[in-house]
């Protein structure tokens, strides 16, 4: 087996493992997930963009314990291809495009801003503070809550629900995980079918408004809610987390941002390669095909392991090495192709508000313990990161 995802010390840093097995071919055979692994960026841009696969949903089983569950993928933009997936992502895509980034970008820099503030504070009164707990997941569910138009009651249940669906999809979730993610999964469905029924008689300002002008059905726009908040926060949470991870472990970085605002745009980029919060994407192959010459014969899941590609040294100069000015940075975080991610502009903005308020607030920024990770592979994240100033 080329690596346990389940393994403590290889989820701590799974690099050396990636770069040991793309020293020795791009794609592995991985028994346990039961599918080819690509660990070359080659090889995973293949597997992205290779018109031989495609997102072929297969319900969780068995199918009548996750009858939200498989409805909210079943009508999500991800796990489509062809005709329906061009459909609905025009139509996503378009009502996306309406300004929506723009719109919030002021709320977002002012939360961002307001968060780290209260970050300071807490870590001078007591000496530490989580980040996590106090920017990196409020952030995203505030944003993702606005960009939908979700009612301030919803909005302390959107973490919960996001947390225990992305459950189901690391390697083996146990019972106890995959009930919770039907439960969440039903519970966020009721509530986007009720604001979707005020939102046709209501129109606002709102992306659900706009999906309901752009002639989704409400199934599709529930799945569609969904993958915005599971993406939106999961991602951007564990970008935030990882990202300021990774700036305090290499000090001279976090310097050079401190001196010099003109880097964010391309640290956001870099913080992303560096430890991406997706770590797995899979697609199906609809025919008898190949990845860098190893064989996938038509049904068989094949994963780009997007960690791995973000480290090849063909792909990137000096890959191990953190570098918030780096120019050539084409990494694979958002995807690539047909499901390259609508929301990118976004999340970018969430990360560089998110260290321009410490930048300003807290330029001393340290780290003031040892980092607590999720035990997880496919979302790779943290528990806790706690900070000094």
């Amino acid at each position: 087996m080329p690596f346990d995802p389940a393994d403590a010390a290889f989820l701590d840093d799974p690099y050396p493992t990636f770069a040991a097995l793309r020293a020795v071919a791009p794609v592995h055979e991985h028994p346990l997930l039961g599918m080819p692994v690509a660990v070359s960026h080659a090889a995973c841009s293949e597997v992205l963009r290779g018109r031989a696969l495609g997102r072929i949903w297969v319900d969780a089983e068995p199918a009548e314990s996750f009858p939200a569950f498989n409805l909210l993928h079943r009508n999500s933009l991800l796990e489509r291809e062809g005709e329906p997936h061009h459909r609905l992502r025009t139509l996503v895509a378009g009502a996306f495009n309406r300004g929506h980034t723009a719109r919030l970008e002021p709320a977002v820099r002012a939360l961002a801003d307001r968060l780290v503030a209260e970050l300071a504070v807490s870590a001078r009164l007591t000496g530490s503070a989580d980040l996590m707990s106090a920017v990196a997941h409020v952030l995203p569910v505030e944003v993702i809550a606005e960009l939908l138009g979700l009612p301030e009651e919803l909005r302390p249940r959107l973490r919960g629900w996001s947390t225990a669906i992305v459950a189901m999809y690391e390697p083996d979730p146990g019972d106890g995980r995959r009930a919770r993610a039907e439960a969440a999964s039903a519970q966020f469905t009721d509530a986007l079918r009720e604001l979707t029924a005020y939102r046709r008689a209501h129109p606002g300002d709102d992306l659900v408004s706009d999906l309901v002008n752009a002639d989704l059905d409400t199934d599709e726009l529930v799945g569609t809610a969904a993958l915005l908040l599971m993406a939106g926060h999961e991602a951007t949470v564990n970008v935030i987390g990882n990202g300021v991870l990774a700036l305090l472990v290499h000090p001279t970085q976090w310097r050079r941002l401190v001196d010099d605002p003109e880097l964010d745009a391309t640290a956001v980029d870099e913080l992303i390669r560096f430890d991406p919060p997706l770590q797995l994407f899979e697609r199906t192959a609809v025919c008898d095909t190949s990845i860098a010459g190893h064989p996938v014969p038509a049904g068989t899941k094949v994963a780009a392991l997007l960690g791995a590609a973000a480290h090849d040294p063909q792909a990137f100069d000096h890959p191990t090495e953190l570098d918030v000015g780096r120019q050539r940075n084409p990494h694979l975080g958002f995807g690539l192709g047909v499901h390259y991610c609508l929301g990118a502009p976004l999340a970018r903005l969430e990360m560089a508000a998110v260290l321009d308020a410490l930048r300003r607030r807290m330029p001393g920024l340290a780290l003031a313990a040892a980092p607590r990770r999720r035990p997880d592979f496919v979302m790779r994240g943290l528990q806790e990161l706690r900070v000094a100033s």
